[in-house]
């Protein structure tokens, strides 16, 4: 074992042929550029951090460097410099023929800028979804993105505390409804790993928990808190130690009443009181009508990304046949508010299918990672970290509030989801890397390790 700790054997990547250490031709490796590997990794943390921290619109030179351009960019050819350009999983080609969807309703389009600006978005949330797939390749980089990922959010909800508006930083986190999603989707990660952690550690997730909750009580929205209620419920329902997740529960929902507004009652109470029948809930169901005449129109391939805002006026008129018709007004040039009647009307039943395929494949993987990482755990093997657990159903529960609380604001084109199927690929990959690597006895080490210092 002393000639083992005298000269520790390189790290690896790319398994080109050979067998499994112990008996593996290590010539046919190539050896592993831990400092070039950690380039575009930081690269990723940094993008992270300039799409939701937004530092750009706080800093005012900042926005003139055009630095989450740039970072795109740099990804970009770190992709197709890396030797490696693949999609990893189905998930990343059923994006790509959503992209294609989109290239092809470019020219067709009533608005063709508005179609060049959405895919230009999704083309960048693609790259970052590749990213995610091809560079966080092992539990350590993953382990810092989590970190780095919950680091962001304290810092969205610190700022949203200090505004006392509910409002978020700005960029698509701006509005209070968006922001409120955004919340929703993060909590189930620090709630989940308070359940799997303990001592000092759970108090913290604990207190990151109720942090994210009184900025979310903040918000004031009820289309998020409608999610939260989902969010809450799935939590509840995922957790194997009921009873200590009901007191929390109960903690945490003392906590919440203490703080919330009386506003925020009031914001709650009308969720029953006007239903669809009056104020925003009417408008929503209003806007959804024409929404859904508009996709009739346009059922296979829809009217184009970013569109619905500007053939509404035409959709509104042949169904209403009035300029005015709600409640004296017109409510042309607004977005659909909801994810569900911007892609049956934009996308058509191509892009509706390709999304839900996407979120079938997203659970099917979470499945996988559950499945083998409790594999794991009673196997009591040190691949995969029992972490990989609570983080599978961390994503899953992510995506509940994502797609309960996108049913009442337009987000679909938000990075949101497309970085969570990032993150969902990543891990599986991960998990499945490591269940491949061969168990190795003290004795196969020890081998290895003297081969080596040869």
């Amino acid at each position: 074992m002393s000639d083992l700790q005298e000269k520790q054997p390189p790290l690896y990547y790319k398994k080109r042929s050979g067998r499994d250490p112990g008996g593996t031709d290590l010539s046919k490796r190539t050896p592993f550029d831990k400092k070039k590997s950690l380039i575009p990794f930081s690269l990723l943390l940094f993008y992270l951090l300039l799409e939701y921290g937004r530092p750009q619109d706080q800093i005012p030179f900042l926005s003139v460097l055009h630095l989450p351009a740039i970072t795109i960019v740099l990804l970009l050819l770190s992709i197709l410099s890396s030797g490696n350009l693949r999609l990893k999983g189905k998930q990343a080609v059923l994006f790509l023929g959503l992209l294609g969807l989109m290239v092809a309703h470019g020219p067709i389009a009533v608005n063709n800028y508005w179609a060049l600006m959405v895919f230009i978005t999704m083309a960048s949330n693609f790259i970052i979804l590749l990213s995610l797939t091809l560079f966080v390749d092992n539990q350590e980089k993953y382990e810092k993105l989590i970190r780095v990922w919950l680091a962001i959010h304290v810092l969205l909800a610190v700022i949203g505390a200090m505004k006392g508006s509910g409002r978020g930083i700005g960029g698509f986190l701006g509005d209070e409804n968006d922001f409120c999603m955004t919340l929703n989707m993060i909590l189930p990660f620090p709630f989940f790993l308070a359940m799997y952690e303990g001592g000092r550690k759970r108090i913290f997730y604990l207190g990151m928990t109720g942090l994210f909750l009184f900025v979310i009580v903040l918000t004031q929205s009820r289309g998020g808190f409608v999610g939260l209620i989902a969010t809450c419920i799935y939590c509840w329902l995922r957790t194997k130690k009921k009873v200590l997740t009901a007191f929390i529960g109960i903690v945490l929902a003392g906590f919440v009443v203490l703080v919330a507004p009386s506003s925020y009652w009031t914001e709650v109470r009308s969720i029953q009181e006007e239903g669809a029948s009056k104020g925003t809930g009417a408008e929503r169901v209003y806007t959804w009508g024409i929404g859904w005449h508009m996709f009739l129109d346009h059922p296979v391939m829809g009217v184009g990304q970013g569109n619905f805002p500007w053939v509404f006026k035409k959709y509104e008129f042949e169904v209403t046949r009035s300029d005015e018709p709600f409640h004296g007004r017109s409510v042309a040039g607004r977005m659909a508010h909801s994810i569900y009647f911007t892609m049956l009307p934009e996308l058509g039943l191509i892009g509706t299918m390709l999304f839900l395929g996407m979120v079938v494949l997203n659970i099917k993987d979470l499945n996988l990672i559950k499945k083998q990482s409790l594999q794991n755990m009673k196997q009591k093997e040190k691949y995969i970290e029992s972490r990989c657990y609570p983080l599978a159903l961390a994503l899953e529960g992510s995506m509940v509030a994502y797609l309960v609380s996108g049913a009442f604001i337009s987000i679909l084109y938000y990075p949101n989801f497309w970085f969570l199927m990032g993150f969902i690929l990543s891990l599986k990959n991960i998990v499945i890397n490591n269940k491949n690597e061969p168990t190795l006895s003290t004795e196969k080490i020890v081998t290895v390790g003297r081969v080596l210092s040869q």
